[in-house]
């Protein structure tokens, strides 16, 4: 993705973007907008990559009820817009030079979406960019290649999302090279629309188990066209996951008193000690899991549909262990913001 001057140009009046010429520092914004999460991240240029000076996260269940109604509720939009008028404030007060602001799934899906993006950039200033899952994989993807191991010829790669659940079946090309990417598919199956179509507050055992089959059904085709299970079978393939049901799942493993990003990024959680982590999650009801400090109550009627997505994933391939990323779409942005630098240098 190659740096669009006018794009920014036309934006810098609204966010106050300053113009690269006239800072002589590129200060680059990656939004993510997804069906349950607002996030951005901005972060300034340096050798050999980029430095974060600032970030900001917040719930904002923008699909809440889309499921049902394929449209996106006037409460999800309030929620979200509170949350971008925060990144406004954020972008304009660290002189960012150019942003990349992009909404995935719920947007995709809901029939009133053209409404929200012009309300967006109206009362907040900022341009949502609707992109495609294809687009969404790709970015995730190079946010988070940084952590597979070059000595595996193969990886499996998967973003539980709030809608929906990206899948990269790659080839390690070697030191120094990106993944070639061989297949991808997206499930119409996140934490969100799994949990309003089976439950969310409280999961019985026949509940769960029609999450893990709905998932598995899904991705079956995938794996026929693939034939990945015996790659997998012959320790060719390694498996990275990127989203908040692994970073939790790691977290609630190591027993942490708080979350910490510098220890779970990057770290290794054996399958084995996942389902043994999901077992205890479902004996908990919604009131225990919300008082887990790696939970909380905005993610304590969620993390069971991720932990069934998981457990799908785990039960198609015979993995021992999985790579856990607290990284992915916004650092994709920001590496492709990276790359432009480079290639215009």
């Amino acid at each position: 993705m190659v740096v669009d001057t006018q794009v920014v140009s036309e934006r810098a009046g609204r966010l106050g973007l300053v113009p690269l010429s006239a800072s002589g520092r590129p200060v680059f914004a990656a939004l993510d907008l997804g069906t349950n999460n607002c996030r951005l991240l901005i972060a300034r240029a340096q050798s050999g990559g980029f430095r974060v000076i600032d970030a900001f996260s917040r719930i904002v269940r923008l699909g809440e009820g889309l499921s049902r109604s394929d449209r996106l509720s006037e409460r999800a939009v309030e929620r979200t817009l509170a949350a971008l008028r925060v990144c406004g404030t954020k972008i304009q007060r660290r002189c960012v030079t150019a942003l990349r602001a992009v909404a995935t799934e719920a947007c995709r899906r809901a029939i009133n979406c053209d409404d929200f993006l012009e309300q967006a950039i109206r009362e907040t200033g900022i341009a949502l960019e609707i992109i495609s899952s294809t687009e969404e994989g790709r970015l995730a993807l190079a946010g988070c290649s940084p952590l597979l191991d070059a000595e595996v010829p193969y990886a499996l790669v998967f973003d539980i999302g709030g809608g929906s659940t990206e899948i990269m079946w790659l080839e390690l090309m070697g030191w120094g090279r990106p993944p070639r990417l061989i297949d991808q598919i997206s499930l119409r199956h996140g934490v969100v629309s799994l949990a309003e179509q089976y439950g969310s507050d409280e999961i019985d055992d026949r509940s769960y188990s029609l999450m893990v089959e709905t998932v598995a059904a899904s991705v079956e085709p995938f794996e026929r066209r693939n034939n990945i299970r015996a790659a997998v079978a012959l320790g060719k393939v390694q498996l990275l996951g990127t989203s908040g049901t692994v970073t939790t799942l790691a977290g609630v493993n190591l027993g942490l008193a708080r979350y910490e990003r510098s220890i779970i990024d990057g770290s290794h959680l054996s399958v084995a000690h996942a389902r043994l982590v999901t077992l205890h999650l479902k004996e908990m009801d919604y009131h225990q899991r919300a008082a887990h400090p790696c939970i909380g109550y905005d993610r304590a009627d969620l993390v069971m549909a991720g932990c069934a997505v998981l457990e799908a994933i785990c039960d198609i391939w015979p993995f021992e262990r999985l790579r856990i990323a607290d990284r992915g779409l916004r650092e994709g942005i920001l590496a492709d913001f990276i790359d432009s630098l480079k290639s215009t240098a």
